[in-house]
């Protein structure tokens, strides 16, 4: 379980690497201005007393280490034969909640219906972004456990009193 914990680990840091690259190509093209939000969650998170200093590096921390995190839950995906674009859509969705459980928890976001629907729409194509690319790789380097439901006849759990 570690080493799919830490392929899928592997497979968050690239997927990371693939997301900031599409933040920073499509703010070329609406101008849209970086975010400090993750850094400043980080720093209320760890209860650092100056949150907005040294931004740009509590910034690829939250989002190396948050991408890392929910990789090696993509990993286990894989690993449990939660494979392909369907499992990269309910990742995003778990990326999502992990982000605006973590900025909305420490007073420093805003839930996602406050927003323009624009930043909106954009924060969900990047985590879609990195969660498909996070799947596509997982999905290439971690095995898929022979044990898993694929090829097993589904179990019928029955409550006791229900027939």
């Amino acid at each position: 379980m570690l080493s799919t914990m830490a392929r899928g680990m592997a497979a968050g840091i690239a997927g990371t690497a693939v997301m900031t690259g599409a933040e920073k190509l499509e703010q070329v093209f609406t101008r849209r201005p970086d975010s400090y939000v993750p850094a400043r969650t980080l720093a209320h998170l760890l209860g650092l007393p100056r949150p907005d200093e040294d931004r740009l590096g509590r910034n690829r921390l939250m989002h190396y280490g948050t991408g890392a995190m929910l990789g090696a839950v993509r990993g286990v995906m894989a690993r449990a034969n939660l494979r392909g674009p369907a499992a990269s859509f309910m990742h995003t969705w778990i990326r999502l909640a992990t982000d605006q459980t973590l900025e909305n928890g420490t007073g420093v976001g805003a839930p996602p219906a406050t927003w323009p629907r624009s930043e909106l729409i954009v924060d969900v194509a990047h985590k879609a972004v990195y969660s498909f690319a996070t799947g596509a790789l997982a999905d290439a380097i971690v095995v898929p456990k022979p044990t898993s439901s694929v090829g097993r006849p589904a179990q019928r759990l029955r409550l006791p009193g229900f027939a």
